[in-house]
Order: structure tokens, then C-alpha cells, then sequence
């Protein structure tokens, strides 16, 4: 029974819960709030246009244009605070990003969808830094082939590093948490390598 266990799948994820201090976290999405343009975005689903359950905003070094879900995104340059967190999220991962995707889930009815990122500029095996700021808000990834899941509540000053086959064998999402109040900010840390 347990060998059989064993043979779960697992992420290969690095999970720091507490990566920044409670007043640090909140002080940062704080700053976060104020010094982002944040925009509500469209996507194509089968019924036509519709908003993303979320507001969004990208930024990064001017090459880093990103596409997901038909929508270009021009990196807006860095905030102070998030150029702050970008330093400390590449001195912990061993890596370097050039860009950040930022969500603001507003409520509890906020969402992301299943999905996985893998698109061709992010690379065959890419190094994501998860930051969250604000409320506490499940993250789910579900293996492609056993449908096993495996979730972490991702609080305020935690941070999530998905890494190696885990965008080619994983999906991930946030799903609606009706009674969740409060908002929470998501800052997606990756490298993206211009199309050519």
C-alpha cells in the first residue's frame, strides 16, 4: 500500500510559506494596490468575448511581450515594489526573470481557470515564481494523466516555485472562494524569450 502511495506524482515545486515577514507582505500589497495600472482584460471562450474574473497588469524589460488566452501583453515597466520583489524572488529561486504577470482576485469570486503555462517564450522547462500578497486563497495542480491533485493554501507573504516538467504534466488554477473576503495579489515571476 504505501510503495503504491509512493508512486504518486508530485510537482516539482518549492513551497516557502512564509517567505516574507506578516507586516512586510502587507505592507508590500499595499504599495502594490497604488503603484500598478491595473487593467480588466478580455478572453475568447465558446460563447464569444468575455472579462477575465480578475484585473491584470504585466510589466518587465521592453522585450518581454507576452501572449496567453489572445491577449498581447507590452511590459509597463517595473514598480518599485515589485522590482523589490522580482531581487528577493530571483536570489531565492537561483534564477532570472525579466517579467511578471500580476493578478488581483478582488473577492472571493475572482478566478483563474484550469490552464498551465506553456507557451512557446516561456521555455521547454520554466522556472515561475509565485508571490501572494493579501488573503489566503487555495492553488490547485492537477496531474495530466492520474488526475491526482495537489493543493496549497497560498497566504499572504507565501511563496510557490513550479519548476522543471511541471507546466508539461500539471495544470493549475484558483478556483472561486465565495467566502473569502478581502482581495489578494498574485505576481507570476518567469522569464519569457522574445518570438523571433
Amino acid at each position: 500500500m504505501s510503495s503504491l502511495f509512493n508512486d504518486l506524482p508530485t510537482p516539482d515545486v518549492d513551497w516557502y510559506p512564509d517567505w516574507l515577514a506578516p507586516d512586510v507582505a502587507a505592507a508590500t500589497l499595499a504599495r502594490i494596490v497604488d503603484e500598478v495600472a491595473w487593467k480588466q482584460d478580455t478572453m475568447m471562450t465558446p460563447a464569444g468575448r468575455v472579462p477575465l474574473p480578475r484585473l491584470t497588469a504585466w510589466q518587465g524589460e521592453p522585450d518581454a511581450v507576452y501572449v496567453y488566452s489572445g491577449i498581447r501583453n507590452v511590459p509597463a515597466p517595473w514598480t518599485p515594489a515589485v522590482a523589490e520583489l522580482k531581487a528577493a524572488a530571483e536570489a531565492t529561486c537561483g534564477a532570472r526573470f525579466n517579467s511578471v504577470l500580476l493578478n488581483r482576485y478582488r473577492s472571493g469570486n475572482d478566478s483563474m481557470g484550469w490552464h498551465a503555462d506553456r507557451e512557446p517564450e516561456l521555455g521547454a522547462q520554466p522556472v515561475i515564481a509565485s508571490v501572494s500578497l493579501g488573503v489566503a486563497r487555495t492553488f490547485d495542480l492537477k496531474h495530466n494523466r492520474t488526475g491526482v491533485v495537489q493543493s496549497y493554501a497560498l497566504k499572504g507573504g507565501s511563496l510557490l516555485v513550479m519548476r522543471g516538467e511541471t507546466q508539461a504534466q500539471w495544470r493549475h488554477r484558483v478556483p472561486k472562494a465565495l467566502r473569502v473576503q478581502g482581495e489578494r495579489i498574485n505576481l507570476t515571476f518567469r522569464l519569457v524569450t522574445p518570438r523571433g
